[in-house]
């Protein structure tokens, strides 16, 4: 059986993460649970990883890898960016941006449901 390892990385504080974070966060998890008897019929198990990230790896918050390939690697017309996030601002005391995901000119701060139900089944399509 072949594997999809689906990867979210946040960033971290004392148990808390950003209002974006925690979106995206509930988004991936429901894909996953989703895709993972659907994918099971097609020879490929699903795990799920979450890593917390500390404050200095803040660039890399609110990112979905695919087997270790970044979202916006799989989705056609799509990049990611950043911009200021007054939750993750609060949480460190200082001014501080947070990932976001662009499509077609339109930029997502939290990351919605249907586009990692894409990413992900792109990187099935790699792998099968």
């Amino acid at each position: 059986m072949k594997t999809l390892a689906i990867e979210w990385r946040h960033y971290d504080k004392g148990g808390q993460t950003c209002d974006r974070c925690s979106t995206t966060g509930s988004s991936v998890k429901d894909v996953v649970a989703r895709i993972t008897d659907e994918l099971s019929c097609k020879g490929v198990a699903v795990t799920f990883i979450e890593t917390l990230l500390p404050e200095e790896r803040m660039g890399e918050s609110n990112l979905i890898l695919f087997n270790g390939t970044p979202i916006e690697q799989l989705i056609d017309n799509d990049d990611a960016s950043e911009n200021c996030c007054e939750s993750c601002s609060s949480l460190t005391g200082t001014e501080t941006v947070c990932r976001t995901i662009e499509i077609s000119g339109e930029t997502y701060e939290e990351i919605p449901a249907d586009m990692i139900r894409q990413g992900a089944l792109k990187a099935v399509d790699m792998i099968i």
